[in-house]
């Protein structure tokens, strides 16, 4: 039996919400496993220590002996570790991702790939303007059909 609704009428709700829900519990467990990942980095001498999260720095250690180069050296010594610290984490956000999201659907890859992300959204507008053309399309049968 044919439905005039087509595909709309065979849709099984339970299982589209049940996989919202599944989606959502995903979510909320990377925000809190991402709101506790921390980058951390140090230079070979240990030196300078840091551990970097989403707030940014949370802690800075300078070894006493750092105190011996300049402050040219030292700076660029910190520069480099706070660098190493937020790309740890970001490889750490991005494994998390990778674990929910799978590989081939992880949004963290499109940060990277500008490219990628513009085809995405290309993709996206063009499956929204064919749902959109193919409802008008129905609704107006509909409209033809009640004689509105």
């Amino acid at each position: 039996m044919t439905s005039e609704f087509g595909d709309f009428a065979n849709i099984d709700i339970e299982k589209l919400l049940a996989g919202a829900d599944q989606q959502f519990a995903k979510m909320e467990e990377l925000q809190k496993v991402m709101a506790d990942m921390v980058g951390t980095a140090a230079d070979e001498r240990e030196f300078v220590k840091v551990d970097y999260a989403s707030e940014g720095i949370r802690e800075l250690t300078i070894h006493p002996k750092a105190m011996r180069l300049s402050s040219g050296e030292l700076s660029d010594i910190i520069k480099q570790v706070v660098a190493d610290a937020a790309e740890d984490l970001q490889r750490q956000a991005n494994e998390a991702m990778a674990e929910v999201f799978g590989e081939e659907d992880n949004p963290m890859k499109l940060i990277n790939d500008p490219d990628a992300a513009m085809q995405q959204i290309k993709s996206a507008e063009a499956a929204y303007n064919r749902t959109f053309d193919d409802v008008m399309g129905e609704l107006d049968r509909i409209r033809r059909r009640l004689d509105l």
